[in-house]
Parts: structure tokens; C-alpha cells; sequence
């Protein structure tokens, strides 16, 4: 089981990664909407104390890697000013087979909203 977490201020773009072994990927890109709480608004601000937020995350993916065994995950989470339309958040998953992949990528999505210290202001 691999492992590679980033928090950066720079727009995300993960290229495809080689995996031997694995039969599936489930990505994820978390997109800022133009719409938060009701109002219209031009992007998110994202803060985040990172040494904690990467540790948290590698606990999390570490703890659902023992029950969905999976060969590679990726998490990619920016920071500062993300406009309308560009992804705050990009994961992938490398498993053997696809059930693994969405269960991982389900949980660990869910664990972050609550466990990671990352967080969101809007801006208009």
C-alpha cells in the first residue's frame, strides 16, 4: 500500500499513474461550486494546518486500507484561493477491483469533512 498526500496552493492535475496489479481507479475532483450557502460567490479560500491535515489524512487512508485493501492512493488538497470551477481536492485510488476503489474513496471523502483540520471560507 502506497501512499502520497499534498497540500499545495497550486491548481491540481493528476496524470494517470502506472499500478501493477490493479484492475481499477475511482478518481475524485471536488470542483468549487459558484454557490455557496445560497449566495453567489467567485471561489473558496482553503486553510489548513498541514503537518496535522497530512498525518490525519494518511491515518485515515492507513485505518480503510486494513478493511479495502487497495495498492495506491492519492490525495491532492489545495490551499489559498480556489476560483468557481477549479478542483479544491483530486484522489485517486488504485485497487484490484472496483468495489475497493468507491469504498475507500467514499470513506476517506466522509472521514475528511469531519476528522482533517482544512478549512473553507467563501469569497464573492
Amino acid at each position: 500500500m502506497k501512499v502520497e498526500i499534498l497540500i499545495t496552493e497550486s491548481p491540481l492535475h493528476l496524470a494517470p499513474a502506472t499500478v501493477p496489479g490493479c484492475g481499477a481507479v475511482a478518481r475524485f475532483d471536488g470542483i468549487v461550486r459558484d454557490i455557496e450557502d445560497g449566495k453567489k460567490i467567485g471561489g473558496l479560500y482553503y486553510e489548513a494546518y498541514a503537518p496535522m491535515a497530512e498525518k490525519t489524512m494518511l491515518d485515515i487512508l492507513t485505518g480503510l486500507g486494513r478493511i479495502h485493501p487497495f495498492n495506491f492512493a492519492r490525495v491532492h488538497h489545495r490551499i489559498g484561493f480556489v476560483p468557481v470551477g477549479e478542483a479544491a481536492i483530486s484522489m485517486d485510488i488504485y485497487t484490484k477491483h472496483r468495489a475497493e476503489a468507491f469504498a475507500v474513496l467514499q470513506a476517506f471523502m466522509d472521514r475528511l469533512k469531519t476528522d482533517v483540520p482544512i478549512w473553507k471560507r467563501s469569497s464573492p
